[in-house]
């Protein structure tokens, strides 16, 4: 069973939690930042892997912006801040872990290790992923720490194939 969430009174609202929540992910009783993660995972082969490069960092440039907005709609809507069905961060830190695939520069099982490796340093938040919460207001501290948290991921998958 979902969780409920308020029903808006305006289609903009709605559609800032339907997008902040990717749908059912984010309203998973259990783990929904795991299923914000899975939900990044299923979409990129059809919306962001076939891309060329350009065009994914553009997507990932208007992602973030578009990412904020709705989850700061979402933190008023829900009445709380970093509202946990809010997991359109997660696929915004999963798709920047995952553009080594992208551009050829690793293969599927880096990429699962780092798909788990974000998991990993977005619940730990090491330092600075913690402190990027509060970088920014509202939805934009939100999805910035996911950020951070991709970078680490991304850092460790490319170091990681440099190595092995």
């Amino acid at each position: 069973m979902l969780i409920s969430l308020p029903k808006p009174s305006r289609w903009s609202e709605s559609l800032a939690l339907h997008v902040s929540t990717l749908g059912p992910f984010g309203r998973m009783p259990v783990a929904p930042g795991t299923w914000g993660s899975v939900a990044a995972v299923l979409l990129a082969p059809a919306l962001f892997l076939p891309w060329s490069m350009p065009v994914r960092l553009a997507v990932l440039a208007v992602l973030f912006p578009v990412g904020s907005w709705c989850a700061t709609r979402a933190e008023r809507i829900i009445g709380r801040p970093d509202p946990g069905c809010v997991v359109i961060d997660e696929l915004w830190g999963q798709w920047l872990t995952i553009l080594p695939l992208a551009a050829g520069l690793a293969d599927w099982p880096w990429l699962v290790l780092g798909c788990m490796l974000f998991r990993i340093f977005d619940i730990a938040k090491p330092w600075p992923v913690r402190a990027a919460e509060n970088w920014l207001p509202r939805g934009w501290g939100i999805m910035l720490d996911d950020g951070v948290a991709g970078l680490y991921a991304l850092g460790c998958v490319l170091l990681g194939r440099m190595v092995v």
